[in-house]
C-alpha cells in the first residue's frame, strides 16, 4: 500500500464515521482519526494501518458517545 493508498483510506473512515455518528461533530472524528493515525505513522508494516485506525477511532467515538448518554 502506497502513502497516497493509505492516506486515501483514512478519508475514507472519516467520511465512514461521520455517517455512522451524525450525533458526534464531524470535526472530533476527523481530529480522533487523524490522531490515531499519527500515532502509527512510526510502523514498519503499513498493511493493517487503515484497519487500527478505524478500530481504535470507533472506540474512541463509541466510549464519547456513552460518556454523553450518562
Amino acid at each position: 500500500m502506497t502513502v497516497d493508498d493509505e492516506l486515501l483510506q483514512v478519508e475514507r473512515i472519516i467520511s465512514r464515521l461521520i455517517a455512522r455518528y451524525p450525533a458526534v461533530s464531524p470535526t472530533e472524528i476527523e481530529h480522533d482519526v487523524r490522531i490515531v493515525y499519527s500515532r502509527l505513522a512510526g510502523g514498519r508494516i503499513r498493511d493493517f494501518v487503515p484497519l487500527l485506525v478505524e478500530k481504535a477511532a470507533r472506540r474512541d467515538i463509541a466510549d464519547w458517545t456513552s460518556e454523553s448518554a450518562s
